[in-house]
């Protein structure tokens, strides 16, 4: 199945949803978020500061030097 989007003039709405509905198709409403919403999840989102990252570097340079050890 394929998903496709269009613009449909006001005026013209009714008639091309009753043709599209007889040849099948299923018309899904829009569905619009209220930037209140929006706004109250991407409040959500915390920031980190640079010394916040130094220990994945320093993990990161760690893990890139250990180099596997054979005990025979």
């Amino acid at each position: 199945m394929e998903r496709l989007v269009i613009d449909i003039p006001d005026a013209k709405s009714t008639l091309v949803k009753q043709i599209l509905k007889g040849l099948g198709v299923t018309i899904q409403q829009e569905v619009k978020s209220q930037p209140s919403a929006y706004k109250k999840k991407i409040s959500q989102v915390s920031t980190w500061i640079e010394e916040d990252l130094k220990v994945f570097d320093e993990s990161k340079e760690a893990f890139e030097n250990l180099f596997p050890h054979n005990d025979n």
